[in-house]
């Protein structure tokens, strides 16, 4: 079985991106095994740190290098990912060699993009993540990944309800992702 990392890109406990991946990981029981990646200790990129990398940077390459696909899960702040994930992927995409940036963790990292949030789906973060990601030289999944526009009640209640559209497609980017490893 493939070990895949789950990131969501928001550190809120309930997030509705942490509800996403909830179901994300519902669905790959048994047909993979999932984690998801602690990364809320981790400092501001700054190279004055980097050489040798904080234990807590280290820690998360280490994790994000042993895993067969990363599957990202991002909400949508101000027509973008948040900047939380943007220092975690700074730090990912930094070589662990000096010189050598094909040993950053994310290089050729295979990876699929979903994202909850308003009534455009995430639709621009998960554009602007995969530009970035490809950038990065990481093996991003074409198709642009799933979004999910949430429920209205979800921003009173907080609890997000998933309509069987959206757990189809769900479905079949876990499927889509299952092959995209191989």
């Amino acid at each position: 079985m493939h070990n895949i990392l789950l990131i969501i890109g928001s550190l809120r406990k309930n997030s509705f991106n942490r509800q996403l991946a909830q179901v994300i990981s519902s669905e790959l029981a048994g047909k993979a095994n999932v984690s998801t990646l602690r990364f809320d200790d981790i400092p501001y990129m700054n190279q004055d740190i980097e050489w040798p990398a904080p234990e807590a940077v280290r820690r998360v390459r280490e994790t994000v290098a042993a895993a067969d696909g990363v599957w990202i899960v991002t909400p949508e702040y101000n027509f973008n990912f948040p900047g939380l994930l943007k220092n975690l992927l700074d730090w990912l995409s930094r070589p662990t060699v000096q010189g050598d940036y094909k040993s950053a963790a994310t290089y050729k990292k295979k990876v699929t993009i979903s994202g909850a949030g308003g009534k455009n789906a995430t639709t621009n973060s998960r554009a602007r993540l995969t530009e970035l990601l490809e950038f990065m030289r990481a093996d991003v999944m074409p198709g642009g990944g799933t979004g999910v526009a949430v429920n209205m009640d979800a921003f009173k209640t907080d609890k997000v309800v998933f309509t069987e559209e959206q757990l189809r497609l769900l479905h079949e980017q876990v499927e889509a992702f299952l092959a995209f490893l191989g």
